[in-house]
């Protein structure tokens, strides 16, 4: 006989040692004697104590069955159909990789109707909390709950941000049978980490249209979630499911002060690079250069350095002028303005008087900006990184990105943001780096990605 009881996130198992010392994730805990597991080691548990005919006494569960029956019909797209049945055939474990547009949260409902249990949904901003909490409210005959904002409302089915998961999985990670995590590629940082570890559910599913991490952490989305099961790409569903688009790279020269400053800086950052022996080839490149940055003669002015030239780089006065020539040719087009920082997007704001949304802008004013933006009220937005992830604009269709990361996930993010399909729609993504600058060869890397197939190039 085993006895398991759910006490902060994790397994308590009681019972005879030789059992307990078989199942796999059980650790003799010292201190407690008694064994201890992760929460996510519920389905390895119970499943190893049906295999081997031990009894159970089964306090940790307390998720259930819901009538998950839908209040208006979804006609899933092949696509959507293929993802849902590898997911299934995967014992409803596992990762979707989607574009933007491909029809994620339908995705996730559907999957949802099939498990019939209590569900936890996990997104990055209030935004999307909100978004999700709209759609699973429209399409589904259950209440639905919100965890995050100042909302506290925890019901068989809820939707939290990642930061508020963090601060109540210790209590509610056993009430819940299906984890869904949107935009799963944030899993690996070490605090969210512990949501997917804390959570008892046997059913998982996550959710990015990038999963692909810089530092090669996908790994550990798969190790909490479950294998990658499916993926569909953007140029295998233009037409079909997303707009048709064009990316087309514009690269401006930077005035003569600019490139000096940026070449001294330039000249500082490389020269430490050379001399500390930093190898930015290997996944960890860019710790290594901050810890030997710390370290090292020269390090702390290297750093400055590196800020520097990247700063004189992302906001040359050239994109500017850029930028009001593509808004001159779209004036009725509904636009978004792409920046990497906020002093950047409100600097763009000033200049040409456009609406910007930032981490900054209260919750009401952005809903209100987004409600302008979509009614056609307004047709540019500016944004450092508010948009990049799932808020849903089908009305955009020219993105401009000003300045960014050099992430392969953000720009297939951002151009997600103008592939909603609308009939008629070609959306377009201009990229305006600086000519003959770091920028421009880390756009030239992300450029070999398959969403850039077919894009253009221009110098001015």
């Amino acid at each position: 006989m085993v006895s398991l009881t759910f006490e902060n996130g994790t397994i308590i198992a009681e019972g005879a040692a030789g059992i307990l010392a078989q199942i796999p994730g059980m650790v003799l805990d010292q201190r407690i004697k008694k064994y201890r597991a992760a929460a996510n080691q519920y389905r390895s548990i119970i499943m190893h104590c049906r295999d081997k005919k031990i009894a159970v006494t089964d306090s940790v569960r307390q998720y259930q069955a819901i009538d998950c029956t839908l209040k208006k019909p979804i006609s899933p797209r092949p696509h959507q159909m293929q993802a849902l049945k590898s997911w299934l055939t995967a014992t409803k474990q596992g990762v979707v990789q989607l574009p933007t547009g491909a029809g994620k949260t339908y995705l996730a409902i559907l999957a949802m109707v099939k498990s019939g249990r209590s569900t936890l949904i996990l997104v990055p901003t209030i935004d999307l909390m909100n978004q999700w909490h709209e759609v699973l409210s429209n399409f589904l005959n259950v209440e639905i709950g919100m965890l995050g904002g100042g909302q506290k409302d925890i019901f068989p089915v809820t939707v939290s941000t990642y930061d508020s998961a963090v601060l109540f999985i210790e209590r509610i990670g056993n009430k819940f049978g299906l984890l869904i995590a949107d935009e799963c590629h944030h899993l690996p940082a070490p605090q969210y980490q512990n949501i997917a570890l804390g959570c008892i559910a046997p059913f998982r599913l996550g959710l990015s249209a990038t999963v692909e991490r810089a530092d090669g952490k996908e790994s550990e989305i798969y190790r909490l979630m479950g294998d990658l099961v499916f993926e569909g790409r953007i140029d295998e569903m233009v037409d079909d499911v997303l707009a048709p688009y064009d990316v087309v790279n514009i690269q401006v020269p930077m005035s003569e002060v600019e490139l000096e400053l940026y070449t001294a800086s330039r000249k500082i950052y490389t020269d430490f690079i050379k001399r500390a022996g930093v190898n930015f080839s290997s996944p960890n490149g860019w710790q290594d250069f901050i810890i030997r940055a710390a370290r090292l003669p020269g390090g702390r002015e290297a750093m400055r350095a590196y800020r520097d030239q990247k700063t004189l780089a992302q906001g040359a006065s050239a994109k500017l002028k850029a930028l009001w020539e593509i808004l001159q040719e779209y004036p009725e087009d509904r636009a978004i303005v792409f920046t990497e920082d906020n002093n950047m997007a409100y600097k763009i704001g000033r200049t040409f008087i456009l609406a910007v949304l930032t981490h900054q802008t209260k919750l009401k004013e952005r809903k209100r900006m987004l409600a302008a933006f979509r009614q056609g009220e307004i047709n540019v937005l500016v944004t450092s990184k508010v948009l990049n992830e799932g808020v849903d604009v089908p009305e955009a269709g020219i993105g401009i990105v000003i300045s960014g990361s050099g992430g392969v996930r953000e720009h297939v993010q951002r151009l997600g943001r103008i592939l909603r399909h609308q009939p008629g729609k070609r959306a377009k993504l201009f990229e305006v780096v600086s000519k003959g600058t770091s920028e421009y060869y880390v756009n030239q890397r992300r450029r070999q990605h398959h969403a850039y197939k077919g894009s253009t190039e221009i110098s001015s």
